[in-house]
C-alpha cells in the first residue's frame, strides 16, 4: 500500500478543518484536489475517512486510529524539512575535533563557542591526544580535522600548514623586559625552557643560538608550550615560545617581547583525504585558520599540502 505524502497531507487538514473547503485554502490548492486526494485516499486504506455530522465531516472511529499516525509522519517530515534546511545552512550537525592537548585549555575553545554561537544546531567532540594518536584517528576517518604540530605529511591526509611566529617570554619584572627586541645573544646565561630536542622548532631554535655564537643554557624541556608559560608565569626561567600560546598568558605574570631571528612553529590542520568532509567541516576549518591570523609569522601564509 503506497500513499502520497500529499494525500496524508490532505487527510490531516480536513480532519483538522471539518471540510473539503477550508482544507483546501490550508492547503493552497483547489477543493476537487482536495476532493480527489482523499478519494484516491479512502481507496487506498480500504475504508471511509469522514463521516458528515451537522454539516462537518468527521473522521469515523477507523480513520481516527490512522490519523494519530498520520500526525505523527508528517510531523517528522517537517522535522526533517527543518534539519535539511539547518544543514544547507552549515546550523545543524556534528563535528569531530582532535587536537593537541594545549589547544583544548588554551586557543580553541574560543574558537569553538565562536563557531557555535550562531549554529544551535551542531554539536562538537573535542579529543585531546599526542600528535601520533591525532594522525591515527585522522587517517582511520575517526575524527573529521586534527590540529597538530611537526607534521611530516601522509598520503592518506590533506593538511593545511600555517606557521605561528615566536616570541620571548620572561617573568613580569625582569631586567630584559625593558629591552624591544631579544637575541640569543641576550639569553645566554638565563636558564632556558625549550622544547623537546627532537622537535624542528627546538633544532631551529639551536641553530639560531650557534649563528649568534651563544651557548644555550638548556634548563627544562616540555613537549607543550603552555608549559613552558606556565613555569615562566611563576617567574621562573626564560622561553621562546610560539605567539598563539604565549597570548593565553598575557596579563598572568609574563612579559612578551619579539624574537630574533624569526624562528616559526608550523601549525598543521589534518583531515582524511578521502573522508566525505562536509561544509560544516571545511567552516570550522576556515574559522579556525581565520583566529589565527594575528599570530602568523607572514599574514595569509596559510599553506595546503597532502
Amino acid at each position: 500500500m503506497k500513499f502520497q505524502i500529499r494525500q496524508l497531507e490532505a487527510f490531516r487538514a480536513v480532519a483538522e478543518n471539518g471540510s473539503i473547503t477550508k482544507a483546501a485554502e490550508v492547503l493552497g490548492v483547489s477543493q476537487p484536489a482536495v476532493s480527489r486526494l482523499m478519494s484516491d485516499f479512502s481507496k487506498s486504506v480500504g475504508f471511509e475517512l469522514f463521516q458528515r455530522r451537522r454539516g462537518v465531516l468527521e473522521p469515523t472511529t477507523d480513520s481516527r486510529y490512522l490519523l494519530a499516525e498520520v500526525s505523527r509522519i508528517l510531523d517528522r517530515l517537517d522535522h526533517l524539512d527543518d534539519l535539511r534546511r539547518d544543514i544547507a545552512e552549515r546550523k545543524s550537525g556534528h563535528i569531530r575535533v582532535a587536537c593537541l592537548p594545549g589547544f583544548a585549555t588554551s586557543h580553541l575553545p574560543g574558537v569553538l563557542v565562536d563557531f557555535l554561537s550562531d549554529r544551535p544546531g551542531v554539536t562538537v567532540t573535542l579529543e585531546p591526544d599526542r600528535p601520533e594518536r591525532i594522525l591515527e584517528w585522522i587517517i582511520g576517518e575517526q575524527y573529521d580535522c586534527g590540529i597538530t604540530d611537526g607534521f611530516a605529511g601522509h598520503p592518506a591526509t590533506d593538511a593545511t600548514d600555517v606557521p605561528i611566529r615566536s616570541v620571548l617570554i620572561m617573568p613580569k619584572g625582569h631586567p630584559l623586559e625593558s629591552k624591544p627586541l631579544l637575541t640569543p645573544a641576550d639569553i645566554r646565561n638565563e636558564k632556558l625552557i625549550h622544547s623537546r630536542r627532537d622537535s624542528p622548532f627546538f633544532r631551529q631554535l639551536e641553530r639560531a643560538f650557534a649563528d649568534d655564537g651563544a651557548e644555550m643554557n638548556s634548563w627544562i624541556e616540555v613537549r607543550q608550550f603552555t608549559a613552558a608559560c606556565t613555569i615562566v608565569a611563576q617567574g621562573h626561567g626564560v622561553s621562546v615560545v610560539s605567539a598563539l600560546d604565549a597570548e593565553q598568558y598575557r596579563g598572568k605574570g609574563i612579559a612578551i617581547r619579539p624574537f630574533a631571528p624569526q624562528i616559526n612553529h608550523r601549525l598543521s590542520i589534518l583531515r582524511p583525504v578521502t573522508g566525505n568532509a562536509s561544509p560544516l567541516v571545511f567552516d570550522f576549518i576556515k574559522a579556525f585558520t581565520d583566529s589565527l591570523a594575528p599570530f602568523t609569522a607572514t599574514p595569509n601564509t596559510a599553506r595546503s599540502r597532502r
